[in-house]
């Protein structure tokens, strides 16, 4: 069976094909990109979103190069394309939780993340959602795969993320800083507002390891990765002294807190 296929029999479609797209739209299951000066980039990510899933909406991030100006142009002729906007930025996990709060309450119950920079291969949308609609209980993760253009450093920061959560679940969780998955909505929202971090560049793995310690199954599959050069209008707002710390004091926290729960499940606490 397609992916088109197990969508349709979990009954995710709502209708499909309208001005602007050509994938299914789905009254479930929707696109959340945030973006917080992504330049041109913006808009190609959008438009390839587009092709292949709806709805699909765009939470600007207190962006200052007015590349939400263009989505919004869009969205006015493409009834499934929203742009929410936040005043000042806030980082990406904040950014994902607001689009998730407003999702909720429209009745989405599923929503596949994606970044604003062309890294993230928009055909891969419906692929995701399918596995998604086959088992709504679980996170559905990309399991990168990387190719000659990623960055060395990038590479080896992700195994030592990744080593990290493993200790703090007591197994591996697969990639916890690559970024393309669809969550389920209730799931990701609840562990959001127990932690005090994931606002920035931490939203990602600290999602992953919350969502584990909730015992939700984890679903890994590989994704092409595409890193583009400044040449190519490639934009990245990880700093990596300040967001190193950031993911540092993440993971100490983290590890504090795998600590005390394995000192509850042995009745030490």
């Amino acid at each position: 069976m397609d992916d088109a296929a197990v969508i349709a029999s979990a009954g995710v479609v709502g209708h499909s094909r309208i001005a602007g797209g050509d994938g299914p739209v789905s009254d479930t299951h929707l696109v959340i990109i945030p973006s917080f000066n992504s330049g041109p980039l913006l808009a190609r990510t959008v438009a390839a979103a587009r092709r292949y899933w709806g709805p699909v909406w765009v939470v600007v991030d207190g962006s200052t190069d007015q590349s939400g100006d263009a989505v919004e142009m869009m969205a006015r002729i493409d009834p499934v394309l929203r742009v929410l906007r936040l005043p000042v930025n806030q980082g990406k996990g904040a950014a994902v939780r607001h689009g998730l709060n407003v999702a909720r309450l429209h009745g989405f119950s599923h929503a596949l993340v994606m970044d604003a920079d062309c890294q993230h291969p928009a055909d891969q949308i419906p692929r995701f959602m399918a596995a998604s609609a086959a088992a709504p209980d679980a996170l559905i993760m990309g399991q990168p795969v990387f190719g000659r253009d990623a960055p060395r450093v990038r590479v080896v920061a992700r195994r030592l993320c990744n080593f990290w959560a493993a200790v703090e679940t007591g197994r591996r969780v697969g990639d916890t800083l690559f970024g393309f998955r669809v969550y389920p909505i209730a799931a990701l929202l609840s562990v959001m507002q127990e932690s005090r971090g994931m606002r920035r560049f931490d939203f990602d793995p600290e999602a992953v390891v919350r969502l584990a310690w909730r015992s939700v199954p984890l679903r890994h599959l590989p994704t092409q990765v595409r890193y583009l050069t400044r040449a190519e209008g490639g934009v990245s707002h990880f700093k990596y002294l300040r967001d190193n710390l950031l993911l540092t004091g993440m993971h100490l926290r983290l590890c504090r807190l795998a600590i005390m729960r394995l000192l509850r499940i042995t009745h030490w606490l």
